[in-house]
């Protein structure tokens, strides 16, 4: 047996695996960054509305009467928003089981909504393609039974 030999020069394939690495490299790391920096904002969101849901509904069932609370709820939920970033583009809306709203027993319901534009989809894209992702949660408070209003 003879042991292989490489022609002079080389070959003609000297300098193409780094152009071909590079390339594929950039082809493969482009979308996967896309798609983490996506599913980033995706879960703060989702963590954005969670936390905002609870906070608002605790804080609507600690005020002591009906005016304030739904100040308070706001306020709790604004929090939560800007800790993520999300301070235009969510909404919170409060639904009370009876009248009025904090008679001890009763229940709160707290719907956060948040509608987190995809990133870096271009304006001309956005006509034809969803450019947002709604996330909503859902939070139920109860009113302490024994508390004097």
């Amino acid at each position: 047996m003879r042991p292989l030999r490489r022609p002079p020069g080389g070959g003609g394939d000297a300098g193409r695996a780094i152009v071909e690495f590079i390339f594929l490299g950039i082809l493969l790391l482009l979308p996967l960054t896309y798609l983490v920096l996506t599913l980033g904002r995706l879960q703060a969101a989702t963590f954005s509305a969670s936390l905002a849901g609870r906070e608002a509904g605790r804080a609507f069932v600690t005020a002591t009467e009906d005016a304030a609370a739904h100040a308070r709820a706001q306020a709790a939920a604004g929090i939560a928003f800007d800790d993520f970033g999300f301070d235009r583009g969510a909404l919170l809306a409060v639904r009370c089981d009876g009248t009025p709203c904090l008679r001890p027993g009763g229940f709160v319901t707290v719907t956060v909504t948040i509608e987190m534009p995809l990133p870096l989809v271009p304006d001309f894209v956005a006509g034809n393609l969803p450019a947002s992702v709604s996330i909503s949660s859902t939070h139920v408070a109860a009113v302490d039974t024994y508390v004097a209003r």
